[in-house]
């Protein structure tokens, strides 16, 4: 009766959280103005800027900032134990990770649907958004890479989840089509979702549809780097599209088969009921081997579980496509703070799939091989059979599997999710089929949306704003750009009033490299180049790793980069008399934490690895440039506060 009562007890607590806590926040501290003209409205260009419905915007904001996050980080992390993790996922959702989403949105909305990044120019100072913005780039960079390889992964593991995900891509067109010509949103959505589970059901139970690479291909170039390019090559495509033609359909459709997945897992709960067979808290994990690292629970554990409380990475989403889409700020709280708490309720289902569904039903390692071949090379290959309680939690989590490779972080909460669907009468291959495409369809998500954060990151770091946003302001006395801020506001750095209009140019590097299809050609070919980094030393029929190179800083980097979001937002909520604590104790919580994990990691890499490896100088390099970059920003926003206390002695509403 425990998994059911956390798995109930956690959606009342997150439904109540919304209607009050999230309307507390809508009305009285961001207070929404339905009234206010929309970005989406005011700069309709039918590409990036499109006015849409909210169940549509909040199906491509949930699965875009949900993805593979809210599953690897919770699956890894239970092995400090259930209990640590399930507080961390709750209390980080509500306070931290909602409000972080819901104020990035609000800002950008108000500021013409301009990344967050970007604004902390005009929020903090200019020197705070060049360095926000390489956080970014670099944040994205990694995010680009490695999510191919995840997705390619899964593949791999499941080969009945490659047609349906592919499928997915004509499906998400018309159902675009569908709409864009008045047909209704229920129709087109019931259509959509069977034709997507046909496609499931096909795979599970049919041969030659369960697809898998002929030796043809991977003799010259292995699977990963094979799909990581083909995806490529459609994030591209998909960047550069209007949003309404494919992103948001896709993402819709996504956000379907989410709740459909929530409601099976819920329906497994109750009729297996399956007792936790996980430690309740385990803070010293044994390493996977001799020698290995294990991160210490404080300050890890809240850099491995970020999607599901808080992440960096959603503030780009919320404030460089999403805002672009709302077409009134009365949409904000239901896709800001409500598709958070989504995602923490998805944490809390992977939490109880890791700890209770992965023993109810027939755990069999024998589906770990390719990834444990694939990506843990050199461990001792593992023997098919049948593992069941405890004994099933303990063959995955007896020791630290975080750096056994993604695919076999994904692996327990896809078996343990079968196992509790399995309960309601399905077939284990269906189950497994639908929890597979079910991960990799978040990723594919995820990698669209980066693609076209990254673009727009790419264009705003060169200095270009889209073509039909009105030109911005300078102020006359000191030269600051007013950007985005209200004709009537004081200038934030020197409090004049006077300002001059100045053109927004239109060539030179700005223009060229903010057209979409140069800004997108450059996120997607670095992205490949990180991506096959390693082909020069394995070979091009072993690489497609080479994102991992730079991932165990990634989690540190993502984290850093929702605190220094929660800054720019309390340093506006400030400048607007607003009370900032509701933001800046979780902005000192996460700048903190970030800063020690990214210091540990630091004294880590500089160790030599074990059998005779050298030290990791490349991730020292980025560990020291992202704790210079963190203490930069703090100071810079410390200046700015001091100087609001002074000419504001109160800052309450």
């Amino acid at each position: 009766m425990l998994t059911i009562t956390i798995a109930f007890g956690s959606m009342i607590l997150y439904l109540v959280a919304y209607h009050t806590y999230g309307r507390f926040l809508a009305h009285r501290i961001f207070r929404i103005d339905p009234e206010r003209l929309a970005p989406s409205v005011e700069h309709n260009d039918g590409v990036d800027y499109v006015p849409s419905r909210r169940s549509l915007v909040f199906g491509h904001h949930f699965t875009s900032i949900a993805g593979t996050g809210p599953i690897v980080g919770p699956a890894v992390a239970v092995v400090w134990g259930w209990v640590p993790a399930l507080i961390w996922v709750i209390v980080g959702s509500i306070v931290m990770g909602a409000i972080h989403d819901f104020g990035s949105l609000i800002i950008s909305m108000r500021h013409q649907g301009r990344t967050i990044a970007d604004l902390s120019k005009d929020i903090v100072s200019s020197r705070v958004r060049i360095l926000f913005l390489l956080v970014v780039v670099v944040g994205l960079w990694i995010v680009l890479a490695v999510f191919g390889l995840v997705i390619a992964a899964i593949f791999q593991l499941y080969p009945s989840s490659v047609l349906p995900v592919f499928l997915q891509i004509p499906i998400a067109i018309g159902l675009g089509m569908w709409m864009r010509r008045g047909g209704g949103l229920l129709i087109g959505s019931i259509v959509s979702i069977i034709l997507m589970y046909g496609s499931i059901v096909v795979a599970a139970n049919y041969g030659w549809a369960q697809i898998t690479l002929p030796t043809a291909i991977t003799d010259s170039i292995s699977p990963i780097a094979f799909w990581t390019l083909i995806l490529l090559v459609y994030v591209f495509i998909a960047s550069v599209l209007p949003v309404q033609t494919l992103l948001q359909p896709r993402d819709f459709i996504n956000s379907q088969q989410l709740l459909i997945a929530m409601v099976l897992l819920m329906l497994g709960l109750l009729i297996a009921h399956p007792p936790i067979v996980a430690d309740a808290v385990r803070l010293r994990p044994e390493p996977a081997s001799p020698g290995g690292f294990v991160p210490p629970f404080l300050p890890f554990l809240f850099v491995t579980i970020a999607c599901g409380a808080i992440s960096g990475f959603h503030c780009l989403v919320a404030s460089g496509c999403s805002s672009r889409q709302l077409k009134s700020e009365s949409d904000a709280q239901f896709v800001g703070y409500g598709s958070m708490l989504t995602e923490g309720f998805l944490a809390v289902l992977v939490i109880l799939a890791c700890c209770a569904g992965i023993g109810i039903g027939t755990f069999d390692p024998q589906l770990l091989m390719p990834v444990i071949q694939s990506f843990a090379a050199g461990t001792e290959p593992m023997l098919g059979g049948s593992i069941h309680g405890t004994a099933a939690w303990q063959h995955h989590y007896a020791t630290w599997g975080g750096d056994a490779g993604l695919g076999s972080m994904l692996a327990p909460f896809v078996t343990g999710s079968a196992n509790m669907i399995e309960a309601i009468g399905l077939s284990h291959a269906l189950a497994v089929a639908i929890m597979g495409v079910f991960v990799a369809s978040f990723a594919a998500t995820t990698l669209d949306s980066a693609t076209r954060l990254q673009r727009y990151i790419i264009a705003e770091l060169a200095g270009h704003r889209p073509i039909n946003l009105p030109a911005s302001a300078i102020c006359d006395a000191c030269g600051h750009d007013l950007y985005g801020l209200p004709g009537d506001s004081s200038c934030p750095e020197c409090d004049s009033g006077d300002r001059r209009h100045a053109h927004q140019p239109r060539t030179g590097i700005a223009g060229f490299v903010g057209n979409r299809f140069v800004a997108t050609a450059i996120a997607v070919v670095t992205a490949g180049i990180l991506a096959l980094s390693d082909a020069p030393s394995v070979g091009l029929a072993n690489a497609g790793k080479g994102g991992l190179i730079l991932w165990p800083i990634f989690g540190a980097t993502n984290q850093l980069l929702g605190g220094l979001a929660l800054l720019v937002i309390t340093v506006w909520l400030a400048r607007r008399k607003v009370t900032p604590w509701l933001t800046g104790i979780p902005m000192i919580f996460m700048l903190i934490v970030t800063g020690w994990a990214i210091t540990s990691l630091v004294v880590q890499f500089l160790r030599p690895l074990s059998d005779g490896n050298p030290v990791q100088w490349h991730l020292i390099v980025i560990g020291i440039i992202m704790l210079i970059f963190e203490v930069w920003i703090v100071i810079e926003a410390l200046g700015v506060m001091r100087t609001i206390r002074r000419s504001e002695p109160t800052l309450s509403a």
